[in-house]
């Protein structure tokens, strides 16, 4: 699962524009939301959410442990109170890995394409 944004760009994200980012639900980034502290969009007056980047990576990191690593939530928790530091590591270098491999891919096709 790639995070698909423009970083940088944007100041603030709304909850659809995240829950496309990595491909799920809206209810589960509200359930999310409440289950890690870390995760606290700001609120207009209408209870709209907007997310900043480091709410973006708080999710990230919930994503990776939850959805990539198969932890509960208890799990996910415990991990990211232990040791965020390292969790974080972790769903970084899987990142970073996924783009590497999407461009040996686009490679791969390119020279498939001249031969």
């Amino acid at each position: 699962m790639a995070l698909r944004t423009d970083k940088g760009l944007k100041l603030y994200y709304s909850i659809s524009e995240v829950a496309r980012m990595f491909d799920v639900n809206e209810s589960l980034l509200r359930y999310w939301e409440k289950e890690f502290p870390m995760i606290a969009p700001k609120k207009t007056g209408g209870n709209v959410r907007q997310y900043r980047k480091e709410d973006i990576e708080n999710i990230r990191l919930v994503y990776h442990l939850v959805k990539e690593k198969g932890m509960t939530l208890a799990g996910a928790k415990q991990r990211l109170k232990q040791n965020r530091e390292s969790a974080a590591s972790s769903a970084e270098i899987i990142e970073r890995l996924k783009k590497v491999r999407e461009e040996l891919v686009s490679m791969r096709k390119e020279l498939d394409y001249l031969t």
